[in-house]
């Protein structure tokens, strides 16, 4: 099928849900549920540039199809000449609209999320492990304070030799999402621990997990399907953490997700945070298995989230960043600028990358 056509019925299927969802925002019942009308309205957000081309593009047929009437009779010489014009023109705008159409058709609908949530845990590789973690978070900070993002510590948990066996943190700020979104995976790193006296070189890997983070009115969550428990904080935190309970671990029993916080001395605060981040997971599991069951709207593997694939090794001999998911010679990078949180022609050429594959699955 030509590209056109493909273009033309993709906008057409998202203009058809722009026009049913305005209808249904319509309707008072469900204007005045406060938990179903900001997804409705957050969807028809995503659709409303589609709309807008598609009524732009159906114009434009109509201004070709008066100049060919025009064209195929006999008629005024100068109104003919008018009529090619103008046929000319709209054929040069449709041209235009099919440039926009493509763009607006393969962008990820969470290209606008200014939240996420990003989970570091440390893999193989034991104490060295751990401080790859902090590396990384360093890492990530150095990027953030960059972009002008906000880090909000959500869940910690320490390692005996100043690294991290867990982070969780929230990010927040403009373009956050599209910054971040291509970190999810496993991450490798090559280099002599400060431990080794033999200077031997050991490998050690973390996994890194971005996921969007969920709305209230976007993640229904029945309180009966919670396992709520209160207990006392392990590890440093003073006096006050460990003598009251104020850690929270909440299991959601369908899912079987468990999410543990206990940083805040309020068990109040901990327990929010604790909500926060099982919604964000809830929702990540619900994309996974939409995108699988959608095969014509997969997210494509660039941006996949998939855990357990590797995605970027970090070979500090070689002063090296290598990303598995690119090829040839733009697959390498320098290690330290990397490090130091200057991921820009890394990222940028994960983008390229994912505008490929898009294009190819439209």
């Amino acid at each position: 099928m030509a590209t056109e056509t493909v273009l033309i019925e993709k906008l057409a299927e998202r203009s058809a849900r722009f026009d049913a969802l305005s209808e249904e925002l319509a309707d008072p019942a469900v204007a005045s549920d406060v938990k179903r009308f900001p997804g409705l309205l957050r969807e028809r957000g995503t659709l409303e540039e589609s709309w807008n081309l598609f009524q732009e593009w159906n114009g434009l047929v109509v201004r070709i199809t008066e100049a060919d009437t025009i064209l195929e009779e006999d008629g005024d010489e100068d109104l003919i000449e008018l009529a090619k014009e103008d046929k000319e023109s709209a054929v040069s705008e449709q041209a235009l609209l099919l440039a926009r159409a493509q763009n607006a058709l393969i962008s990820d609908p969470m290209d606008n999320r200014t939240r996420v949530i990003v989970e570091l845990r440390a893999g193989i590789g034991g104490d060295e492990a751990t401080l790859f973690v902090a590396d990384l978070l360093r890492m990530y900070t150095r990027l953030a304070d960059s972009s002008k993002w906000r880090i909000e510590t959500m869940v910690e948990q320490r390692s005996e030799v100043g690294g991290f066996r867990e982070m969780v943190i929230g990010i927040s700020g403009k373009g956050v999402w599209r910054g971040l979104r291509f970190e999810s995976g496993g991450h490798r790193v090559q280099r002599v621990p400060s431990t080794e006296s033999q200077g031997r070189i050991h490998t050690s890997a973390a996994t890194v997990a971005v996921m969007p983070e969920a709305e209230e009115a976007e993640i229904e969550i029945n309180d009966d399907d919670l396992d709520i428990d209160t207990m006392r904080a392990g590890g440093a935190g003073g006096q006050h953490v460990n003598k009251t309970e104020s850690a929270v671990r909440i299991t959601h029993r369908p899912s079987g997700i468990v999410v543990v916080c206990q940083d805040e001395r309020s068990q109040h605060k901990n327990r929010a945070r604790a909500m926060r981040i099982l919604r964000t997971r809830l929702m990540e599991a619900e994309q996974a298995r939409l995108h699988q069951e959608r095969s014509d709207f997969r997210r494509t593997l660039v941006g996949s989230g998939d855990r357990s694939q590797r995605v970027r090794t970090y070979n500090f001999p070689q002063n090296r960043v290598t990303d598995h998911r690119l090829t040839g010679d733009s697959k390498s990078f320098s290690l330290e600028p990397i490090m130091e949180g200057r991921l820009g022609p890394l990222l940028e050429a994960l983008e390229e990358l994912e505008r490929e594959e898009r294009l190819r699955d439209l």
